[in-house]
């Protein structure tokens, strides 16, 4: 898998840049809330795969000077899901909520290992951006949850534009794993701002 932070033309979908502006404006408004991990505003963006999320998380990144912890970095191989979401807790959030730096784990997907972790200060605002970033144990520490909606074949098409023959065999086990993760935790369903192609919708009170 690539790096999720750093978009190019082939990985930036159209569709949530040409809503990006309408997005920050949304996403300013919700952070007036509060903080959920220590002092840190935590903006949790999730989707299923080559849905965009790497993409807005770079772009709302640069906006609101914020870190970005991507899930792909923490997941530790293809069957590696719901370990993921347990890492982004275990030893980022909860680091974090109790004022402490996260040692943040990185998983290197060509060597097939651990990197050593990178060290995060706690920040006024980070963005987690992955599949299950929206997970119930990980979005109790979130002032904001974006859920990034598209088309299977176009999740598909980016996914193996961006990683090719590399994710092609995966693509069917990953997809069990996130089907079985939306089937208990019904992210969308408790996301205060969805983003599809037609553009935002809303659903904070």
């Amino acid at each position: 898998m690539t790096s999720p932070t750093t978009p190019t033309s082939a990985t930036r979908p159209t569709d949530v840049a040409r809503v990006l502006g309408a997005a920050v404006l949304s996403v300013r408004r919700l952070l007036e809330g509060p903080a959920r991990a220590g002092k840190t505003r935590v903006i949790a963006i999730d989707g299923r795969s080559g849905a965009g999320k790497s993409s807005l998380a770079a772009l709302l990144g640069n906006e609101l000077r914020a870190p970005v912890v991507a899930l792909e970095d923490l997941y530790g191989g293809w069957d590696g899901l719901e370990r993921g979401v347990d890492l982004l807790v275990s030893a980022v959030l909860e680091p974090l909520r109790a004022g402490k730096a996260a040692r943040v784990p990185r998983y290197d997907w060509v060597a097939r290992e651990w990197d050593t972790p990178w060290v995060l200060e706690p920040p006024e605002v980070l963005i987690v951006e992955g599949v299950g970033a929206g997970a119930r144990r990980a979005a109790a520490y979130a002032s904001m949850l974006i859920w990034i909606e598209e088309p299977e074949p176009v999740r598909k098409r980016r996914a193996f534009e961006r990683d090719g023959v590399t994710y092609a065999p995966y693509w069917d086990m990953w997809a069990a794993q996130e089907e079985a993760m939306l089937a208990r935790e019904r992210t969308p369903d408790r996301a205060d701002l969805v983003i599809t192609a037609d553009g935002l919708r809303s659903l904070a009170q």
